[in-house]
């Protein structure tokens, strides 16, 4: 390690590379620290990327027996550009919707819509009917790309929304159009020509949060492209601060396995649209399987994982299982979940090539945020990390909204170009989140002299289930449907292998009688598989409440915990 400060290394590598040079910015009325030397949206990321791609040349993208060059990749989008164009009328600012599991068309599709300046909206594969059906009533959706399972879905809301289906792949046959066919008649396509904003809306992601329904997350071209060379810089940053032993030795390509959700910013931002101007190869997985991820590290040399911290714990098991050193790794990271601290030990005994990492960020902030790597996540485990420079700012507020002390607790509350524009349709919760610039995230932590980062809780009620966050209230409401439910209050139960699951409490009717069994059932008809309790206590009495009548979340959970499996009751 050298002596050099963060601050330090940050004005050495600034002054060694123009592109990270930051500037003033007003976006939205408001003075931001931005960098000014980035291409100023998506499709100029990618038209400047191609040099770092081998002039185009080099191996992109692989999924399963296919294989795609840089070249034949930005081919592609923009032949699928053309049709959005020519075929369906998408202009600027149009949305166009993305229901699928992880498949090329998916990244095709990302790069396309933005290059003619259009709005991706990214559907939760896992959703239902009922979830799809207010995110097309929030959107305004009248496009679709989706695959088999989710034509299926889709389909009874088409006709009265006026819906078009196209059909990507296992969804060719049901939908209202052939994906394959769309794109027949286009050999070869130029790049687009619609002028774009750098301020102008990219992306519409949707985020759980404390109302009963999903978020709509309005992310901006800017915003993604500085959360992007964010991590770039952070890149350089580190042979300043940690010289390697061999400086001239040459790097491997890098190479990364894209094993999340592509309708999750922890897939899109920080593998896919980071491997742009990274140089990098792209092994894209259908569907997660520890021993598929095994042999693909193998067989494509990958460098780079990054996945919720179930699945570093779940790759751990297979390699040792399938005696795989997977040597090649070089970088583990961690998103969208808090890593247990007994497993950042273990991943860096079964991988000692890999820098073990976690990253902490959010939807409303295009992922960028805090973190660590290495040796300095290996002196923290239980900490988040630093931020991010050059374009962040940090605060923790209490609950009067104004600082608190360095060390005290406060609500982690984060200023830059990256963070959201706002939340669709949603003007208060928007103005609550958003102030001045400064994004309330709900999570509360503090900060060390050092500058590093411990979350201890979550203002909002929200269980993180191995990466996925589920709103308590999006659960309650679906229990509430049930006729022999009068209340009900959901809640986060530790799980060894996901972080957290859901577990709920109702009280039932009188006079009305149901088993736990049925309601699980009743569930899986209107919330996706993954927000179902695994634990649900009934009742006859209220649930508790506290001196505002409000149920009592906290002492509800408390009183179950023994009843949970592995969880000692307290003395």
């Amino acid at each position: 390690m050298t002596s050099l400060s963060l601050a330090e290394a940050v004005r050495q590598v600034t002054a060694g590379n123009p592109v990270f040079e930051t500037a003033e910015a007003e976006i939205r009325g408001v003075t931001y620290r931005a960098f000014c030397n980035t291409p100023p949206h998506i499709r100029a990321l990618m038209q400047a990327s191609r040099a770092a791609q081998a002039d185009g040349t080099a191996e992109y993208l692989v999924f399963q027996d296919e294989r795609w060059s840089y070249d034949e990749f930005c081919n592609d989008s923009n032949r699928l550009a053309q049709a959005l164009q020519d075929r369906f009328g998408i202009a600027k600012g149009d949305r166009v919707g993305i229901a699928m599991r992880n498949c090329p068309e998916l990244l095709l599709l990302i790069t396309a819509i933005a290059s003619v300046g259009g709005v991706a909206v990214f559907l939760n594969a896992w959703w239902t009917t009922e979830e799809l059906d207010y995110a097309l009533e929030d959107t305004g959706l009248k496009l679709v790309f989706a695959d088999g399972k989710r034509v299926q879905r889709l389909r009874p809301l088409a006709a009265g929304r006026h819906l078009t289906l196209i059909g990507i792949r296992d969804g060719e046959p049901i939908g209202d159009k052939v994906f394959s066919e769309i794109l027949a008649g286009i050999s070869e396509a130029d790049w687009p020509q619609v002028g774009i904003n750098t301020d102008d809306d990219f992306a519409i992601m949707y985020s759980s949060g404390t109302t009963s329904h999903p978020k709509g997350v309005v992310q901006t071209h800017r915003g993604a492209i500085n959360a992007v060379f964010t991590w770039l810089m952070q890149a350089a940053l580190t042979p300043v601060l940690d010289p390697p032993e061999d400086p001239d030795a040459p790097a491997p390509r890098p190479v990364g396995l894209v094993a999340t959700p592509l309708f999750h910013v922890t897939a899109t931002h920080p593998i896919f649209l980071l491997s742009l101007p990274a140089g990098a190869k792209l092994v894209v997985m259908n569907r997660w399987d520890a021993e598929t991820a095994v042999r693909l590290i193998r067989d494509e040399k990958v460098t780079r994982f990054l996945g919720v911290p179930t699945q570093s714990a779940d790759l751990s098991e297979a390699a040792s299982r399938l005696n795989e050193p997977l040597e090649t790794l070089d970088f583990l990271g961690a998103g969208g979940a808090k890593r247990p601290a007994a497993q950042v030990e273990e991943l860096s005994r079964r991988f000692p090539g890999a820098n073990i990492a976690t990253g902490w960020g959010m939807t409303e902030t295009n992922a960028n945020g805090i973190g660590m790597v290495g040796q300095e996540y290996l002196a923290r485990p239980g900490a988040a990390g630093r931020l991010y420079p050059p374009v962040q700012e940090l605060r923790f507020l209490g609950d009067d909204g104004g600082d608190v002390a360095p060390g005290e607790i406060g609500e982690i509350t984060v200023k830059s170009p990256c963070n959201m524009r706002c939340y669709l349709n949603k003007p208060e919760a928007t103005a609550e989140a958003m102030q001045d610039g400064w994004l309330r995230t709900g999570d509360l932590g503090w900060i060390d002299p050092e500058g590093y980062v411990t979350i201890v809780d979550r203002k909002k009620n929200i269980v993180i289930r191995g990466g996925e966050n589920i709103a308590c209230l999006d659960v309650e409401g679906a229990l509430h449907r049930h006729p022999a439910v009068a209340e009900a209050c959901a809640f986060a139960l530790p799980d060894a292998r996901l972080g957290e699951v859901v577990g709920a409490a109702v009280q039932i009717r009188p006079g009305r009688a149901v088993t736990e069994e049925a309601l699980l059932a009743f569930l899986g008809e209107h919330i996706a598989h993954f927000k179902i309790p695994e634990r649900i206590w009934t009742q006859p009495d209220p649930l508790p409440r506290g001196a505002t009548d409000k149920i009592d979340r906290r002492a509800l959970r408390a009183a179950c915990l023994p009843e949970w499996p592995g969880v000692r009751a307290p003395a």
